[in-house]
């Protein structure tokens, strides 16, 4: 059996919320770490406790850090008590491996998980930093992935530029385009949603750390304050940097809303785009069929040679689950009463979740999905000529009540717009064309 390093109070945790979800974060336990490890060094230098223990308490987080001991934290992230409980099971960790280590050394200090591990700290203040930690870590790589995204979808753009389809709006005809124009739209999109992110993401960079319990720094020294922050952003190679006002964000959390925010409007967009290819790809004869999917698994069970769009319709679902988790965090934000945010446990894991679930979908979407797609050229120039497309390009010439004449007799008898026209004698099958190449040329 593992020997356990964990004390009491996790023990206690474990019978109290003994509930069927998910474990805490790795990615959040690790931020309380780097925490736990700077606090160390700021604490010794700040005269709080001798050098055998800061160092013992540093080599203990380096081993978690590591990926050692990742059993050692079992505790469910649904939880009350603000994630006091999160924070004790970092600390007690710590404390009893820091101790086992002293006693290796032929050492009798006894490493206490308050006394020492949280010196100068409270969940309070720690929590909430943690979260912002792990934030910038999983947003810098939801940033890497959405930049592949991008990538692909430029390359599709490029490849794409020439080839001439059906625009539509309200699911009608409405004027041509190119099916690279699409593709260079979306990934515009994304662009701006990666200058959107960068820009809420700097809030992480603002801590409440050194606040202690409300944000007056009870128990914590300047010297302390001064010192975690310089050794955190050693460790971290980030600019984490005091709030103006501690007691600002121990007592508010909308900051987590914000970042929950951008991933969410992100998402929606993301839905759009994945039901733009659902809708563009359906068919294969019954439907639009302007592109055609990878086929990644068979469709159907009963359907024989049938090929469902798995990855677009992973996407959408992806913003119904990530829409729910930021009207979660909504939620807990507002719940902040007087000096402290109580309901910091489910916004850190929502928060973490999203963030974490986002790039991984994306990253599977581009493989699977837009890096494979291809253009059927034939149809998109099939659904072009047979819609009614050109009438905005007509308009100027031959008056927007003539048009409009035209493409119901158009949409009436069946015919296309160029047979209505030429057929009325309105425009030349050369003079028609000279409108479609004008068009196409810009």
């Amino acid at each position: 059996m593992t020997k356990k390093y964990y004390g009491t109070q996790t023990e206690k945790a474990i019978k109290n919320f003994a509930f069927d979800t998910y474990r805490v974060h790795k990615e959040f336990i690790e931020a309380l770490v780097q925490i736990k490890k700077a606090a160390a060094s700021a604490n010794f230098a700040a005269g709080n406790f001798g050098r055998d223990i800061k160092n013992a308490i540093v080599k203990a987080a380096a081993e978690i850090l590591s990926g050692k001991f990742r059993d050692q934290f079992p505790l469910k992230a649904l939880q009350g008590g603000a994630g006091t409980s999160i924070n004790m099971n970092v600390n007690e960790v710590l404390a009893n491996r820091a101790t086992e280590i002293l006693a290796k050394q032929g050492k009798k200090s006894v490493v206490h998980p308050n006394d020492h591990v949280n010196r100068s700290q409270s969940t309070n203040d720690v929590n909430p930093s943690a979260i912002k930690i792990a934030s910038i870590s999983l947003t810098q790589n939801l940033q890497k992935t959405l930049e592949l995204f991008v990538k692909a979808l430029e390359a599709k753009a490029k490849a794409f530029k020439n080839v001439p389809k059906l625009a539509r709006t309200h699911l009608q005809d409405a004027v041509p385009t190119t099916l690279g124009a699409e593709f260079a739209s979306y990934a515009a999109i994304i662009r701006w949603h990666q200058e959107k992110i960068n820009r809420v993401v700097v809030y992480c960079q603002e801590l409440n750390l050194g606040g202690t319990a409300i944000g007056n720094s009870v128990n914590a020294s300047p010297k302390y304050i001064s010192n975690v922050y310089k050794e955190l952003n050693k460790n971290t190679r980030q600019h984490f940097r005091p709030a103006k006002n501690l007691m600002s964000q121990t007592s508010s959390q909308t900051d987590f809303l914000a970042i929950s925010q951008a991933v969410t409007a992100l998402c929606v967009d993301l839905s759009k785009i994945a039901n733009d290819l659902r809708f563009m790809a359906s068919g294969p004869r019954g439907g639009i069929g302007e592109i055609t999917l990878a086929e990644l698994q068979k469709g159907s069970s009963i359907m024989p040679g049938k090929v469902n769009p798995v990855l677009p319709e992973t996407v959408s679902q992806l913003y119904f689950l990530i829409s729910g988790n930021n009207l979660s965090i909504e939620h807990c934000a507002h719940a902040a009463q007087m000096e402290l945010g109580v309901m910091f446990p489910l916004i850190a894991d929502r928060l973490l979740q999203s963030l974490k679930l986002t790039s991984q979908v994306i990253g599977q979407f581009t493989k699977l999905c837009v890096v494979k797609l291809k253009a059927n050229k034939k149809r998109c120039k099939e659904l072009l000529e047979i819609s009614t497309a050109y009438a905005a390009s007509l308009t100027p010439i031959l008056g927007y009540d003539t048009m409009a004449q035209a493409v119901k007799t158009a949409v009436a008898t069946g015919k296309t717009l160029r047979e209505v026209v030429v057929g009325q004698k309105l425009l030349s099958n050369k003079e028609f064309d000279t409108v479609v190449r004008n068009f196409h040329q810009g």
